[in-house]
């Protein structure tokens, strides 16, 4: 009877060993996926991380494009989508775990940028990111914004016809009694000077990086330099990843023999604007282009 028992007692004790090695095993195996699941709680896994980087604007200037081209470089991950959550109050008010889950996942040394073109003209973006974080990178990219003021008003005259909506003839929103309009939405966007002040009043200017949109488009390659250099990242992007398309009427980009140009919207024709209206639009924004110029301490060959 004694041994009996001995020996149920020895089973017991190796029946616990064996159970004790499981459930060691066990919680291994969830550490290590739980490592591997985006939480935004640790840096040593891949994980859905804050921006280092926000493309700020302009509306029309070229953002996609920059941000496409950003996306060739290993080291950058990109928010495909714009997330409007600095701008728009509904957005604002779910938090930034809400923001957070937005972003693409990364890996620790990769650098997360997002892009949403109308954080440059809302009033609370520029408080809303610095309070996020006031060490973060903004890229500004910028075109002549008597062209850009046109470009937008293409945009939405596009959208109002393929949703069968009236729409007004770009010159009637332009002018009122042969003068420019100054109530006029698309020209008030392109005030740039007007939006900068906001921005510059909490980052300092060597935060900011302004990029030449209609340089972009002529020549890719160097401004992507640039802002490689600006972003603090090494030098990855070459010129062989940009090719001219003749058919498109502008440059695409290859990676691993791969090409991708951007969509058809881009390189849209624009609405048409007689060449009268268009040199008064010139001559009303040549003062507040210069104000800009002496901000940035640039000079662009505008109009």
């Amino acid at each position: 009877m004694f041994w009996t028992l001995l020996l149920a007692l020895i089973l017991l004790l190796l029946l616990q060993a064996q159970l004790l090695v499981c459930l060691h095993e066990l919680r291994a195996s969830l550490s290590s996926v739980t490592s591997a699941t985006p939480s935004g709680t640790s840096n040593g896994s891949a994980l859905q991380r804050l921006p280092g980087a926000i493309i700020i604007g302009v509306r029309k200037g070229g953002t996609r494009a920059l941000l496409e081209m950003l996306n060739l470089h290993p080291d950058v991950e990109v928010a495909k989508n714009e997330i409007h959550y600095f701008n728009l109050d509904e957005n604002f008010r779910k938090g930034l775990d809400w923001y957070r889950a937005q972003m693409p996942i990364t890996l620790p040394g990769q650098l997360t940028v997002e892009k949403t073109p109308g954080y440059f003209t809302a009033p609370l973006a520029p408080k809303r990111i610095w309070a996020m974080n006031p060490a973060v990178k903004l890229l500004l990219i910028i075109r002549d914004p008597a062209e850009r003021l046109v470009s937008d008003y293409t945009q939405v005259l596009h959208n109002r016809i393929q949703q069968n909506k009236p729409y007004q003839p770009l010159e009637e929103l332009l002018l009122s009694q042969g003068h420019i309009n100054p109530k006029y939405k698309a020209l008030q966007r392109s005030f740039y000077y007007q939006h900068l002040a906001r921005w510059l009043e909490l980052f300092p200017r060597e935060q900011m990086h302004i990029v030449d949109g209609e340089a972009l488009i002529r020549n890719p390659f160097p401004e992507l330099q640039k802002a490689e250099k600006f972003l603090e990242l090494p030098p990855r992007i070459k010129p062989d990843n940009f090719y001219f398309n003749v058919t498109k009427g502008f440059y695409c980009m290859l990676s691993a023999g791969h090409d991708k140009c951007l969509d058809e919207s881009k390189g849209r024709p624009h609405a048409p604007l007689s060449n009268e209206a268009f040199q008064k639009l010139c001559r009303y924004l040549r003062v507040p282009n210069q104000i800009f110029f002496r901000m940035v301490g640039q000079r662009f060959d505008w109009c």
